[in-house]
């Protein structure tokens, strides 16, 4: 087989496709790990087996997951920091009181989020060994 893909290819073969043959053929060579749409073509046309990309749905999952999760964190990191600038301009006890409350639930909401993060890594994780 390495032989045959070493000599040269001399012979030319002249193919027309209607629009609608051109798009499927050219989803399916989308779909593959083919480099060059005359790649795919000869081993489709060859009857030899074509590798096709494929996707890891939990990895998917895993990854809409985490991004909802690093929003929520990203947020909740802005609020801190905002609170933070405004810990440094207050000149009252009370302002600061105000603030220790405020504090207290995006401290909440951030172990919150943690404990979702923890918990969503352990069912992947559970999943993951079972298959």
């Amino acid at each position: 087989m390495m032989e045959e893909e070493k000599k040269n290819r001399n012979r030319w073969l002249h193919l027309r496709l209607n629009e609608e043959e051109f798009k499927i053929l050219n989803k399916n060579f989308e779909e593959s790990l083919c480099p060059k749409l005359s790649d795919f073509a000869r081993l489709n046309l060859l009857k030899r087996p074509v590798i096709l990309k494929t996707r890891d749905t939990s990895l998917d999952d895993l990854m809409a997951e985490l991004i909802k999760l690093r929003t929520e964190l990203n947020s909740i990191g802005n609020n801190l920091n905002q609170a933070v600038k405004k810990l440094h301009t207050l000149s009252q006890i009370s302002e600061f009181k105000v603030w220790i409350l405020s504090f207290e639930t995006d401290k909440k909401m951030l172990f919150n989020s943690i404990d979702a993060i923890k918990n969503t890594i352990q069912n992947l994780a559970e999943k993951w060994l079972q298959s």
